[in-house]
């Protein structure tokens, strides 16, 4: 007797509840995609907005107004014998009555007129003729910046149209300033005062200078504590550590480090370095020795994922060779190991440029109009500066402001494409 086997049953794809189903399915699927990707279109969107907002802020800080004027450098008001001490004030208000001949004899007029030119013209002039004596007796030409409402009004920022009451330049300064734009006497060059004059208390003289160098002695200082200190961490408990209470104690302490507020990191340098120790306030060498303290933690974390990624088979040919401990670590492992250790240090740096909160309470935003000399020396930093200036009253540091942010934006983009170019370049794959 032949025994025939019933065909096997199975769930019924073409039926009404399986084409419901797999709709459903379908359905959310398509709404997973459309959420990331309207998620992705935000956050570019938002990243659009600030990065347009703080470049059409900043781009009328780039350039600077100036003024081309002549200076008879008159030999009864300076001496050759006395430069430093010469009358380079009243040879300012003779080129201004020079200029505008038809106010010459109204002192007040003049006076006026003279506030076109920055406040700080007389030092122009006196250092060019310290800097060539010769220049007594004969005549100066040089371009001097425009005072910062005069600068204003020149980019378009201070609007013509508004009633003289609202404007902070009146319509007779304002026809002086148009006589020297329809001379030709007034240009926009590109601002390089923004890179290598330091901090004024006059819009159209401050500079990033201080805060740039100061952020170069400050990220100097990080590296030289936080990247040996960090790696050598990292590699005694990623290699010499043994595993226990004590090290896995440790271990959750750096990994709760490293979400730790910034600026409980500056409270710390303020009791410690500065209250206890009495190391100088405003200096790089406390600012760096907090922002080490602050990026120890990331650089450990980087450095131990670094040592894990490095095959065990490395450590166990090194053995192999007759290697021991130290050697098989510092000539197999750690080498490999580096180009992650690079990325992650880079990365940290980066960080640290950025951060204001530690540098603030510190004291490394007071107003200095001299670059610093060195770690000990009081100093800014690119952050702080940025802070100073948006807290500033003058229309000028608006524009100022945004200027930094930009500067501070590219040192950051140039600084995550090296660690990029680095990992990439180094990276070994296993």
């Amino acid at each position: 007797m032949t025994v025939i086997d019933a065909p096997a049953t199975g769930p019924d794809w073409s039926s009404a509840a399986s084409n419901a189903n797999r709709r459903r399915r379908y359905a959310a699927d398509r709404r997973l995609r459309i959420y990331g990707l309207t998620a992705i279109i935000i956050a570019v969107g938002v990243l659009v907005i600030l990065l347009a907002t703080v470049l059409t802020g900043g781009a009328s800080a780039f350039v600077q107004t100036r003024v081309t004027v002549e200076f008879t450098i008159d030999p009864e008001l300076v001496s050759a014998d006395n430069i430093q001490r010469g009358n380079y004030r009243q040879i300012i208000t003779n080129a201004v009555a020079e200029l505008f001949p038809e106010i010459a004899d109204d002192r007040t007029a003049l006076t006026a007129a003279g506030r076109i030119l920055t406040s700080n013209a007389q030092f122009f002039v006196r250092d060019a003729v310290v800097a060539d004596p010769s220049l007594i007796g004969r005549t100066l030409t040089l371009a001097i910046p425009a005072s910062d409402p005069f600068d204003q009004l020149n980019k378009g920022t201070i609007a013509r149209d508004l009633p003289e009451e609202q404007r902070r330049v009146n319509d007779r300064d304002t026809a002086l300033f148009d006589q020297l734009v329809d001379r030709g006497l007034v240009s926009t060059p590109f601002n390089w005062g923004l890179f290598f004059n330091a901090d004024s208390r006059f819009p159209e003289l401050a500079g990033l200078r201080g805060a740039i160098i100061g952020s170069f002695y400050l990220l100097l200082v990080t590296l030289l504590v936080s990247v040996p200190v960090g790696i050598a961490a990292a590699i005694y408990l990623e290699e010499f550590a043994r595993r226990g209470r004590w090290s896995r104690l440790i271990e959750v302490n750096i990994n709760n480090l490293a979400a730790v507020p910034s600026v409980v990191f500056g409270l710390l340098g303020l009791a410690v370095f500065i209250n206890f120790f009495g190391l100088p306030r405003s200096a790089p060498l406390v600012g760096g020795l907090v922002l080490s303290l602050m990026t120890l933690p990331t650089i450990i974390i980087v450095t131990r994922a670094a040592l894990k990624a490095v095959p065990p088979s490395i450590r166990e040919a090194a053995y192999g060779i007759g290697a021991s401990k130290h050697q098989m670590v510092l000539h197999h492992v750690l080498p490999l190991a580096l180009p992650g250790i690079l990325t992650g240090t880079i990365i940290g740096m980066a960080q640290a440029l950025g951060e204001t909160a530690p540098l603030l309470l510190v004291g490394m935003n007071a107003f200095l109009t001299a670059a610093p000399g060195g770690i000990t020396d009081a100093a800014t930093a690119l952050p702080t500066q940025i802070y100073i200036w948006a807290d500033s009253s003058e229309r000028g540091f608006v524009a100022k402001t945004s200027a930094g942010i930009v500067v501070l934006l590219l040192f950051l983009i140039v600084m995550n494409a090296v660690a990029i170019f680095l990992r990439r370049r180094l990276e070994r794959t296993w």
